[in-house]
């Protein structure tokens, strides 16, 4: 009998409506191709894991930075200094202990500001001082640099200020301008292709240099935008742009991309309703990194205890989890040639492997669900065969023998049936196939919904279904 193929493989999310859109992918992304034989097709593959580094106690580390041939970390009150062989050296320590803090180097100095107090590291010297400077404004919130000079926010004011140049230990109190287009509070500072880009909570503005000798940086034209950064810690480089969690004063949150002055949403409608419904979006925590040739936008609202993927090259959104909850990264650094992160629940580090198929050891659950399939009637579906890349079997333990689970929704996704289970193949075992068979019948609609689902440590492809209906 012949197999036709059937449409699972999509790039869409869970809407409000189950009956409309109930697709999802958790620990998978997808690629779009071209093949000119066989048409455009989607396949999904396998994201990285977590291969543990090194550990900083009980407490999750508040910040990292890469600079020449070491990492820095703020760990509790302490700064630390390591290596590339992971041995660590305690270089300072600050006056607070808690709180996620702001980093941002001029070249010799390394500025770290928490909330409270603002420090210079000097790397030559390996020595941390804190910043008593009159002029330093207090509560310092965001840094970045610009122009030999660094600026900062601070807490509760429309204001950024900027240190002396090439010295980040030197502050004039006179020194400060306002971000004009809007008198709501500076959420963060950000510097981006020879400006600051100054995020507030509800707008957007750009500052430059001038040739005014009163003042550093002033206000670019009418560039401000009518979106401001809903979470702080949101903002990260993306390619040749940033992205960030935005609002304005309409109420809701988008994802959106910024390049020069013009904003690109990248969320869509499912995935917007999604995040304006989540508790403690302030407290979202965000990275970019680039592995198999896309770039990955990763973002974690801890309050609901998940973790969402946006990938720049398919434009599509995935989740992430570590133990079906939020995935464990939470800050990131690209450092020679390697990501590392930090763990949002302890001192961890890890190395963001494209080779590690668990979480530092914990098993990783990869399972999407595809498109309706809709037959227009009532139907019997007499077999359904997957396109999986077959006998990746590991050498021992679990995923010796490797196991795809399928359930199936006969009512758009609102109830799922009992499990099926098909091998597809131990290792070398390349002519194995999973196929389910036996399926029975659709309710009178002719709709059908399949979920699928790999807990083994096996390297998961998915590429194609095909289905035989009677």
């Amino acid at each position: 009998m012949k197999r036709t193929p059937v449409p699972l493989f999509g790039l869409g999310n869970f809407s409000r409506s189950r009956p409309v859109n109930s697709q999802r992918r958790i620990n998978l992304y997808s690629e779009v191709s071209n093949d000119p034989e066989r048409g455009s097709r989607i396949t999904l593959y396998t994201p990285p894991g977590l291969t543990s580094f090194t550990t900083y106690g009980a407490e999750p580390s508040r910040g990292v930075f890469s600079k020449g041939d070491f990492k820095y970390y703020v760990n509790r009150n302490t700064l630390w200094r390591e290596s590339n062989d992971g041995v660590r050296v305690n270089v300072g320590t600050l006056l607070t202990s808690g709180g996620i803090v702001g980093m941002r180097d001029n070249g010799t100095q390394l500025m770290i500001v928490d909330g409270t107090f603002g420090y210079i590291f000097t790397f030559s010297t390996n020595t941390l001082v804190q910043i008593t400077a009159p002029g330093f404004p207090a509560n310092p919130t965001s840094v970045a640099y610009l122009n030999l000079r660094f600026g900062v926010t601070s807490a509760g004011t429309g204001q950024y200020q900027w240190s002396a140049i090439n010295s980040g230990l030197t502050w004039n109190a006179l020194d400060f301008a306002t971000e004009e287009s809007n008198p709501d509070d500076l959420v963060r500072i950000w510097s981006e292709t020879g400006q600051f880009i100054l995020f507030g909570k509800n707008t957007t503005g750009f500052a430059g240099a001038t040739q005014n000798s009163d003042a550093a940086f002033g206000a670019i034209g009418a560039s401000a935008i009518e979106f401001g950064l809903a979470a702080r810690w949101s903002v990260a480089k993306f390619d040749e742009s940033i992205i960030f969690l935005s609002k304005n004063r309409l109420g809701g949150v988008q994802v959106s991309v910024l390049s020069g002055y013009t904003r690109q949403t990248v969320s869509n409608a499912d995935i917007e309703t999604l995040f304006s419904g989540y508790r403690g979006q302030e407290n979202a925590t965000a990275f970019s990194y680039r592995e198999f040739g896309h770039t990955f936008y990763q973002i974690s609202f801890p309050a609901e205890n998940v973790t969402w993927v946006y990938d720049g090259k398919s434009q599509e959104w995935h989740e992430v989890q570590s133990g079906g909850g939020q995935h464990r990264a939470q800050f990131h650094v690209s450092h020679q040639n390697k990501n590392y992160v930090t763990d949002y629940a302890n001192g961890n580090t890890y190395i963001l492997d494209r080779n590690a198929l668990t979480d530092n050891g914990a098993q990783i659950r990869r399972s999407w669900v595809g498109r309706h399939l809709f037959k227009g009637n009532e139907s019997r579906l007499a077999e359904l065969w997957l396109d999986i890349e077959s006998g990746v079997g590991a050498v021992s333990g679990q995923g010796v023998d490797p196991q795809l689970m399928m359930r199936i929704s006969k009512d758009g996704g609102r109830t799922w049936g009992a499990e099926s289970w098909a091998a597809f193949g131990q290792m070398g075992a390349y002519k194995t196939r999973a196929i389910f068979r036996r399926l029975g019948r659709s309710g009178p609609a002719g709709d059908w919904l399949f979920e699928f689902t790999v807990t083994d440590p096996v390297n998961v492809t998915f590429a194609s279904a095909y289905a035989r209906f009677e």
